[in-house]
């Protein structure tokens, strides 16, 4: 049973590999040609544009539900509305260039297309929530939450560069700020998604993981928890496995991404506890709705989630999944990845 634990991890690791590099160079590439005082004059003004327009710019971006915080302080201080910025606060963790790329590797097509649509919609919705609210005066807060990532919330605003130069600060932030937050989480995922299709037979759960009960469930474990977009994939990969449904499993990608102790704690002192129990809210029920209507639509469509799983490994040769492995073992191994981006 070890052998065909190894075996199956080494596997998705492998299958994960080339599209997570894939998504890390979007987001370097994103992060640092994307000014941030460019977004805060697209998200200024309220109503139904600003806030689809905070959801459809926050959905690539490359920042985790920690990482987001202090970019949507500085675009709601730079003029954008509240219901802008809570949806940006939505949209933007749930997913990204980095985490769609790894869904289609870990979760098939059907998933990969699902997840970032949802958070665009439920980023809306929340954000339509919001606006229905009374203006309250506006409390700027002295700094933002201290919350575990460092390297993200503490970054510089990017200054205009050369290309190459500006080239160079993308890749050590795909490379070192990115990975660096996810790696940890991300291990422990793959290692979780094997472990559940080495122990769990296939589908051993599907009598328990769907309906309005496992999705009330998967809401409040993900609400106080902190994983990011891309770490959370193969945690849901694991959860189809064992035969979890696509609609509860969406569930736990848009709550846990969008909440965390931090998060709530900013958005209290921010936005206020109107904002934050619309917050609340608004994912609650946009989350479990999305689901619903995913189980339904798979259901309607007959897409075998199972079949699904891994088919974009099936895309690249094998030489390609080992480069892309052995790439970012190196690249997580810090004496290695020093030598190798400074060079």
């Amino acid at each position: 049973m070890i052998a065909e634990f190894l075996g199956t991890t080494l596997a998705l690791y492998l299958d994960a590999a080339p599209w997570l590099l894939l998504g890390l160079a979007a987001a370097g590439v994103i992060r640092v040609w994307l000014p941030d005082a460019l977004l805060a004059r697209w998200l200024g003004g309220s109503g139904l544009w600003p806030v689809t327009k905070a959801a459809l710019i926050g959905a690539p971006l490359p920042l985790c539900s920690c990482g987001v915080l202090p970019a949507a302080l500085g675009l709601h201080r730079g003029g954008a509305s509240r219901s802008a910025t809570v949806s940006f606060l939505i949209a933007t963790p749930e997913t990204g260039a980095d985490s769609i790329a790894v869904s289609y590797a870990l979760l098939g097509p059907f998933m990969t297309v699902v997840r970032p649509v949802a958070a665009i919609l439920g980023a809306i919705f929340t954000g339509l929530l919001t606006a229905l609210l009374p203006e309250a005066e506006h409390k700027p807060l002295a700094a933002a939450a201290a919350c575990g990532c460092a390297n993200r919330c503490s970054a510089p605003p990017v200054v205009p560069d050369g290309v190459i130069a500006t080239s160079r600060r993308g890749v050590r932030y795909a490379a070192v700020e990115i990975l660096d937050d996810i790696a940890v989480w991300l291990a422990v995922g793959i290692v979780l998604a094997g472990m559940v299709a080495t122990v769990i037979p296939s589908q051993a759960l599907v009598a328990w993981g769907s309906g309005l009960p496992a999705m009330v469930l998967m809401l409040l474990a993900g609400i106080p928890m902190y994983i990011c977009a891309t770490a959370s994939t193969p945690v849901a990969a694991a959860l189809l496995l064992a035969g979890i449904s696509p609609g509860t499993v969406l569930v736990f990608l848009l709550a846990g991404p969008a909440t965390n102790i931090a998060t709530l704690s900013v958005v209290r002192r921010e936005l206020g506890l109107r904002v934050l129990l619309t917050y609340l809210l608004g994912i609650a029920v946009a989350s479990i709705g999305l689901g619903l209507l995913t189980d339904l639509v798979a259901t309607t469509l007959a897409i075998d989630i199972q079949v699904e799983l891994g088919r974009g490994a099936e895309l690249l040769p094998s030489w390609l999944a080992w480069g892309s492995g052995v790439l970012l073992a190196v690249l997580a191994i810090k004496p290695l990845r020093g030598q190798l981006i400074d060079a």
